[in-house]
């Protein structure tokens, strides 16, 4: 869902026929714009989804140790 938001958020501002790589144009058509782009945003709120899980783990607990 996220990338989708994502994607018409951004294609609602760009045409994908303006962009460029360098000099040359992308060498895509509208479609594969679209496509890598979803799947370019889809990676992103994947990896956004993983760093969530994994800062909101607990360090592990320390075995309690006897005083001498």
């Amino acid at each position: 869902m996220c990338a989708c938001a994502c994607e018409l958020l951004v294609f609602a501002l760009v045409d994908p026929a303006d962009l460029h790589w360098g000099r040359d144009g992308v060498g895509l058509s509208r479609q594969g714009i679209y496509s890598v782009s979803f799947f370019v945003f889809w990676a992103m709120a994947a990896c956004s989804g993983a760093l969530t899980v994994a800062f909101l783990r607990s360090p592990p607990e320390e075995p309690a140790t006897r005083p001498d």
